[in-house]
């Protein structure tokens, strides 16, 4: 998986069938970090710009090469051989998510991986979701499902670039959407400002004050009134809208990653309190998880309900998006449907992926 903050290549072997029981076991884990300026072009490709297909060409086989490299170092962390694996889950990079037109894009030369790492690739998972109507995202409430469905009412909240809620009762329907910005504006305001990819732990925003109008302005967006099913992602949230929402105001730096802390929580919260009012536990994983500013601001806007990490449940928080992406590639090999029409507005249950052979 490489998600929305383009910090590089995470991997993880799951074995679906472990002694133990469970519905999964991590095996191994393998991070890469993308070369070169890989994630300075992926970001620019994000917009249109000059020799966008040539461009794009490029990236995608030097993504590719990134994914195999990853898996192989998976692989060596594991002590196992390629051919030990059913298959590889490789999602891709988002450039464009347009459902509404239809469409969505992520960046990949799946063919490559296959060559390069010798395994059977499953990818372009949002595609099939969103030729049958629905948003194509997002996928892992599924997933989540299965993890950690059944036991408590509870909801999971993943922040990546982009965060996205799934609502887990006990019994009845799973949902889930994107609920806005993740990290994404965080660390577009920390590298500008501090020149550093993230604000590690938050500590930057910590020592800045929430600007209660700025607050106002970045919640007005329609994005967030909106009802399920709903997806975003960098095509709505980038650099230009938080221009456009500070407009003429000057601010110390620190007080604005304050606010952007502020926005990610109050969002969050919001659709918690609004979608998924029974759930007693709130478990959070992705990158965001390791903010302690912004953990903070969510336990409070959440109290009295328990907010975690999936950590306590035996999953690191870096490795829940990835293992579920190899979920859903097993799912695609086994013939199973991987969405959730509930949560996308597909018009029906769709096996989702694109297998090439290893």
């Amino acid at each position: 998986m490489s998600g929305t903050s383009l910090d590089g290549v995470d991997a993880v072997i799951g074995d679906f069938a472990p002694s133990s029981g469970k519905p999964c076991a991590l095996v191994a884990a393998a991070h890469v970090p993308f070369a070169g300026d890989l994630a300075g072009e992926l970001s620019a490709l994000q917009r249109s710009g000059p020799d966008e297909l040539a461009r794009a060409m490029r990236a995608a086989n030097a993504l590719a090469d990134a994914y195999a490299d990853a898996i192989h170092a998976a692989l060596a962390e594991a002590g196992v051989a390629a051919a030990d694996i059913a298959a590889a889950g490789v999602h891709g990079q988002t450039l464009r998510h347009r459902p509404d037109e239809g469409a969505t894009l992520q960046l990949n030369n799946p063919a490559r991986v296959a060559e390069k790492a010798g395994i059977t690739v499953v990818a372009d998972f949002r595609s099939r979701d969103v030729a049958a109507g629905g948003e194509g995202a997002p996928l892992v409430p599924a997933f989540h499902a299965a993890l950690f469905g059944g036991s408590a009412h509870r909801a999971v909240v993943n922040i990546g670039g982009i965060a996205n809620v799934t609502d887990l009762p006990e019994h009845g329907a799973v949902r889930g959407f994107d609920t806005g910005p993740g990290n994404v504006l965080l660390d577009l305001w920390h590298a500008r400002h501090r020149g550093s990819r993230y604000d590690r732990g938050g500590e930057w925003a910590k020592s800045g004050d929430v600007d209660e109008t700025l607050l106002a302005a970045l919640l007005a967006e329609p994005y967030f009134a909106r009802k399920p099913p709903k997806s975003t992602g960098r095509d709505l949230f980038e650099p230009s809208w938080l221009t456009a929402k500070l407009g003429n105001r000057v601010l110390d730096p620190a007080d604005v990653q304050a606010t952007l802390v502020a926005l990610t929580a109050r969002t969050i919260a919001d659709a918690i309190q609004t979608h998924c009012d029974g759930a007693g536990e709130v478990l959070v994983c992705g990158g965001g998880a390791n903010n302690a500013a912004l953990m903070s601001a969510l336990a409070a806007l959440l109290a009295p309900r328990r907010v975690t990490t999936t950590a306590t449940l035996g999953l690191a928080v870096e490795h829940v998006e990835a293992l579920a992406f190899a979920w859903l590639a097993r799912e695609c090999l086994a013939g199973r449907p991987g969405n959730l029409p509930a949560v996308t507005g597909a018009r029906g249950p769709r096996v989702l992926g694109a297998i090439y052979p290893r």
